[in-house]
């Protein structure tokens, strides 16, 4: 058996070591926080010296279940230190907000959070210094335009409004020295093929990646088939909203097994401090986070 021990800055990083130089058939052994990131010991065994896979955790197969998380994944994460089971099985991004990223533009259905997110995304921006051209592209919801702008005051932000992909590409000539850029966009359904001709033409105007906003606490089998669906209009990231109101988030990990990079976790609802980056860890911490269900009342109903 080869034996291995990585430090890195966070769990992801430590993955992608344990990968580069062991391979995908490596065996987590242990990890733990230390300071300055975790510390991660990781095991290769020779092709002639097969050894069994450590037992299923029970508590961890309890949560699973509890939550909804499909089969074809708990296959996956049955076992090992689960953050890194989760970055071995789905894939996890940072959004590329820096200077002369290519623009951002947030879809999703009607409802998901799609403005706040963005809005959530601009004040992170203003609060590192950069200041976002903010765009939105939703015309057809009314008073989307306005509900975003009030955001865009308190950053001391311009608004511009572009609903087509000619108004869009104007727009974008409008930002300077390669600022970050942050759309809004309508709700749309991707099952239907002019909605998703309309996504298609308004990021071919922008050059733009797509982020999809989907809640939390949707059905598994709904998660799915949007992501999925969504991930065919050239949708690759993944902004998961209302991680503090959803009770089974399995939703989360079936739209990153349909082919979305987890990217954004809506925590609260704060502008400011609701959204944080989806990494691993967060992601371990809240499926095994089951609250306990309240006792059934016993006892004759009252006249």
């Amino acid at each position: 058996m080869r034996l291995k021990l990585y430090r890195a800055a966070d769990t992801a990083e430590a993955m992608a070591q344990v990968r580069a130089e062991l391979g995908a058939d490596a065996l987590i052994l242990s990890s733990r926080r230390v300071q300055g990131g975790v510390e991660v010991t990781a095991a290769l065994e020779p092709d002639d010296d097969p050894v069994a896979p450590p037992a299923p955790d029970p508590h961890r197969m309890a949560a699973f279940a509890w939550h909804g998380v499909p089969a074809g994944l708990v296959r996956r994460l049955e076992a090992g230190p689960l953050p890194f089971a989760l970055s071995a099985t789905l894939r996890f991004e940072k959004l590329a907000l820096r200077d002369s990223a290519p623009p951002l533009l947030v879809i999703g259905p009607p409802g998901a959070g799609k403005t706040l997110t963005v809005a959530r995304l601009a004040a992170r921006l203003v609060m590192a210094g950069a200041a976002p051209l903010v765009i939105t592209a939703d015309g057809q919801r009314a008073g989307a335009p306005e509900q975003l702008a009030a955001f865009t005051r308190l950053l001391d932000l311009q608004l511009l409004v572009a609903s087509t992909p000619a108004s869009l590409a104007r727009a974008l000539a409008r930002r300077e020295g390669g600022a970050p850029v942050l759309i809004d966009s309508p709700g749309t359904d991707p099952f239907d093929p002019a909605q998703r001709d309309e996504i298609a033409a308004l990021a071919g105007s922008a050059g733009a990646k797509l982020a999809v906003v989907l809640p939390a606490g949707l059905d598994v089998g709904e998660a799915t088939d949007l992501a999925g669906a969504y991930a065919a209009c050239g949708a690759r990231l993944l902004a998961a909203t209302r991680l503090d109101l959803a009770r089974r988030i399995g939703a989360v990990l079936a739209a990153g097994g349909a082919g979305l990079a987890l990217a954004e976790a809506g925590i609260g609802p704060g502008a400011a401090d609701g959204l944080v980056p989806m990494t691993p860890d967060l992601l371990a911490t809240r499926l095994m986070r089951v609250p306990q269900l309240p006792a059934a009342r016993t006892g004759a109903r009252p006249i």
